[in-house]
């Protein structure tokens, strides 16, 4: 058996795994490389493996960095099975279509404004591609044991977010534990990851290998901010991820009401897809901590606003409320119109929740740039920044290793380190070497590993 690393592998996106036998081919993981424009610039070459050869695509969980090549390798001929957790399936049924309607959009941008090199710029795959990939998936439980040729394989629950899995895969003799994105044993949402069985090879994510988590209390950080941007009177704008993220936001603010820690105000879900993405993790309170009751607390206190006009209607509120909007890092969505009119008011609060990429707004905002563009126009930054530490959905390096400590693996198993930066993949492997017998290595891109 062999693995080839197509993608994750040196950096932290585009993960892909490409497991072959004498008769049989998985691929586990189909992501898209985010970020830096030499990564992006992958996605457009020609799929590096033989489609007609491939038995089954085998996912870890629905975020793009994982899923999204898979509408690709659709228009490039794939019909094969995709097996995945049935949750993961259902956030894939939001997650690639939008993917696909964003690629269509950057397009028309690209030829609008003559930006590409093609008279005619294409997207990458559109969103009738994705919505017909859809049709591939195959939902599995965890544990359930799955048979592709020569191969067996079980997901079990990683955390990290819904339906999130580590893909344990048996074939000639070998077991290879594939650890996915590895969820954090306190995480306010989901449950810690499980365990993992005896292995002879551990693919193990770096996201966080030389970072620690804040310890501080997210909710009372949340809590002084809320209550500080109310006595000024003004507007708390929150940029948000819609999977995940913005879940954990809304039951933070539920409870912190309930509680009587905060004032009551109007909180406002202003993106369709959380809103979507909400009623999918009230559809499977089975894999996660919240009980159907807080979920349903999640949701109802909470006013969800999914058309344009009632986005547009925010516009008139003059007392203290909180709007959770994408995107994330503040690239896009809804969060810049609101940011357009509210960011030069000295009452208004911006308060991101999760890692802010080099040069996008957010970071710029975090920053203290003196004003920000949005949709052409310079918008001067009066606003207070915060940023709530402590809501990360990765373990980090201390969390990895006391994972791998309460799993069953021999004191020497080989453990290839992927899906991290490089100087997190470094701070890894020095960690794991010098407090574990792991036999710790970095994967290298394209490279091929025989066991």
């Amino acid at each position: 058996m062999r693995i080839i690393f197509l993608g994750g592998a040196e950096t932290v996106t585009g993960s892909k795994f490409l497991v072959e036998t004498e008769t049989s081919r998985v691929l586990v993981d189909c992501g898209l490389f985010q970020g830096y424009k030499w990564l992006r610039e992958r996605n457009w070459q020609a799929p590096p493996l033989d489609i007609s050869n491939l038995d089954a695509i085998i996912l870890s969980h629905a975020h793009l960095d994982h899923s999204g090549y898979i509408p690709l390798l659709y228009k490039h001929g794939f019909r094969g099975p995709v097996y995945t957790h049935h949750a993961t399936r259902a956030l894939c049924h939001i997650l690639l279509p939008d993917s696909g309607h964003i690629q269509e959009e950057d397009a028309r941008f690209y030829a609008r404004h003559k930006l590409s090199k093609h008279a005619h710029p294409e997207p990458l795959y559109d969103r009738a591609t994705a919505e017909a990939s859809m049709a591939l998936f195959e939902a599995v439980n965890f544990a359930e044991t799955v048979t592709v040729g020569d191969i067996k394989f079980r997901l079990q629950e990683a955390g990290h977010i819904l339906g999130a899995a580590s893909i344990i895969l048996e074939a000639e003799g070998k077991r290879i534990g594939f650890s996915g994105d590895v969820g954090r044993p306190d995480d306010i949402f989901m449950r810690p990851p499980q365990p993992l069985p005896e292995l002879d090879l551990l693919l193990l994510e770096s996201t966080y290998g030389n970072r620690r988590h804040d310890k501080q209390d997210p909710f009372e950080q949340l809590a002084d901010v809320v209550n500080t941007t109310a006595q000024k009177g003004g507007t708390l704008l929150i940029p948000s991820f819609a999977v995940g993220r913005a879940q954990t936001v809304q039951h933070m603010l539920t409870t912190l009401m309930n509680d009587e820690r905060i004032a009551l105000m109007p909180v406002y879900l202003d993106s369709p897809m959380a809103i979507d993405v909400s009623d999918i993790y009230c559809r499977y309170t089975d894999y996660h901590r919240l009980s159907h009751d807080q979920c349903r607390a999640m949701c109802d206190k909470i006013k969800f606003t999914r058309s344009v006009d009632e986005s547009k209607a925010l516009e008139d509120q003059r007392f203290p409320h909180i709007i959770i909007a994408g995107s994330g890092m503040a690239t896009g969505g809804r969060i810049l119109h609101h940011l357009k009119r509210l960011l030069s008011d000295h009452r208004t609060t911006v308060l991101f929740t999760g890692y802010q990429a080099g040069g996008t707004r957010g970071a710029k905002m975090q920053q203290g740039v003196e004003s920000v563009k949005i949709h052409g126009q310079w918008i001067p930054n009066r606003a207070r920044i915060e940023v709530l530490h402590g809501l990360s959905g990765h373990g980090d390096y201390v969390d990895l290793e006391q994972w791998l400590q309460q799993s069953e693996l021999s004191e020497h198993t080989p453990i290839q380190l992927i899906h991290g930066d490089p100087d997190a993949l470094e701070g890894m492997r020095d960690h794991l070497r010098r407090t574990t017998s792991f036999d710790v290595n970095i994967a290298g891109y394209r490279n091929i590993l025989r066991i």
